[in-house]
């Protein structure tokens, strides 16, 4: 049914809803009275003698009507639809069909049942069918007989544990969640700079076990990604222990039930643990960027499973995103070549130099004590040791300032052979204070548990800067 139905009365109905078969005996006296047509859902017999009815077993009829109940009626004047009304209404069933008399001996009123277009899967397929939206990826087919989960590990597409299948219906699920095209290329993926669109993106996250809600927040992580300054492509292929490392800020951190608070860097949230799982099958499906190819890391890190977490923004300092330039109430993802996890206990201080002096101490670990301006780092700060800088009235921008000061060594401390250890910076370096970050490369987030001591640092691929990988933040839209 590609063109608009013809003038007169339409009935969508099914038979095994009390009300359709309540109103069936009417539908004798509508066709009497003009033009109608009847399109039953799941029974070729209900309605059967009238000339008119047909047997919408495809519910292709009934999926075009946009029938959300049954019994539907519509009438149809000059190839438009001027009126409907859903379950049964004597009132305006009679004021639609013309007919004052209609249905005189029933009740007044009853209500209808749900139409089969929209019971669970059915809608997507009825898309899927007949709708505007095409899938280009290749389908695979995998019997009954076997199961789809291990097909998929068969197939390389797995990060070591279990994917979810990747359906049609699936995909078409996970992409009402943008409205972006399907079909819009993203970038090129590396290592093999192959084309990464919608309907890649939204394969991936089925696998990874997103919600179609977590597709804005995917998409701007894999567009950040993909900036120059990332430098994805020698990420991937280093043989140290960096990958991408999603950091979220804004109202749809909430809104999609994050985590910013306990365990905030562990297990146990959907949306965390999905949406960084998803970008990294995205590397490895699309890009090829798989361990033992073209992934060289000697050792790797848990976070190239996943590492994705929300800054808790319930406190007085500014949140990440603003920090780079996001304006307040916007949403924003920053992505950063991160490593594992470096814990930082100071279960004693209590005023903002000495733990100051103390997370310094922790930070000169980055990368190697004798190595400096090499490695970015991300300073998470818990809300306990936050509010220690909070109620001194220590910014952001004031801790960072005071560590960088702390953090500044001298040369000869620090060049190769100093110390008895043959690591360290060229011996130009002798005589001059040396940073241990290069400018912007301290980055600082408060997140965690509001009962703990404990903060923590997830240094950066020692290549940071233009030489390597730059942290990068987009807004979500």
């Amino acid at each position: 049914m590609t063109t608009p139905p013809p003038d007169g009365l339409i009935v969508v109905a099914k038979a095994d809803c009390p009300t359709c078969r309540l109103i069936e005996p009417l539908l004798t006296e509508l066709a009497d009275a003009g033009p109608l047509q009847v399109f039953v859902q799941d029974d070729s017999d209900y309605a059967s003698t009238l000339p008119g009815t047909h047997y919408d077993d495809t519910l292709e009829h009934s999926w075009r009507l946009d029938t959300e109940f049954v019994p539907t009626l519509i009438r149809m004047e000059q190839g438009r639809e001027v009126s409907r009304t859903y379950g049964w209404d004597k009132a305006e069933w009679r004021t639609i069909s013309g007919l004052s008399g209609l249905g005189e001996a029933l009740p007044v009123m009853r209500p209808g049942c749900g139409s089969k277009t929209l019971e669970p899967g059915i809608a997507e397929r009825l898309e899927l069918a007949f709708g505007d939206v095409r899938l280009s990826a290749r389908e695979i087919d995998v019997s009954a007989e076997d199961d789809a989960i291990e097909a998929c590990y068969a197939r390389g597409w797995s990060d070591g544990l279990p994917v979810v299948p990747p359906t049609p219906v699936r995909v078409l699920r996970m992409l009402k969640g943008t409205s972006r095209d399907p079909q819009e290329v993203i970038g090129l993926m590396p290592p093999d700079l192959v084309s990464c669109t919608v309907e890649k993106v939204a394969i991936n996250a089925v696998m990874a076990g997103c919600k179609p809600e977590y597709m804005p927040v995917l998409l701007a992580a894999l567009e950040a990604t993909l900036e120059d300054d990332f430098g994805l492509h020698g990420l991937i292929c280093t043989t140290m222990f960096g990958s991408p490392m999603i950091m979220v800020n804004g109202p749809i951190a909430k809104a999609i039930g994050m985590n910013s608070g306990n365990n905030a860097l562990g297990q146990g949230n959907r949306a965390n643990a999905t949406i960084g799982r998803a970008l990294q099958l995205i590397i490895r499906n699309v890009g090829g960027g798989r361990p033992g190819e073209i992934d060289r890391a000697t050792l790797g890190n848990p976070g190239k499973y996943s590492f994705c977490f929300a800054e808790a923004e319930d406190s007085e300092w500014l949140p990440l995103a603003q920090e780079r330039g996001i304006a307040a109430g916007r949403s924003a993802v920053t992505v950063f070549p991160g490593e594992g996890v470096q814990g930082i206990i100071d279960q004693k201080s209590r005023d903002p130099d000495s733990l100051a002096r103390s997370i310094a101490e922790s930070l000169r670990a980055v990368d190697n004590v004798k190595l400096a301006m090499a490695g970015d780092a991300v300073l998470v700060v818990s809300p306990e040791h936050a509010r220690i800088f909070i109620e001194a009235g220590w910014s952001k921008q004031q801790l960072r300032e005071t560590l960088e000061q702390l953090l500044m060594a001298p040369g000869e401390k620090l060049i190769a052979g100093a110390g008895g250890m043959a690591e360290g910076i060229p011996e130009k370096f002798k005589g001059k204070q040396i940073p241990k970050f290069r400018p912007g490369g301290l980055l600082i987030v408060r997140a965690g548990g509001t009962a703990g001591l404990f903060s923590a640092i997830i240094a950066g691929w020692a290549a940071s800067g233009p030489v390597g990988s730059s942290p990068v933040t987009r807004e979500i839209t």
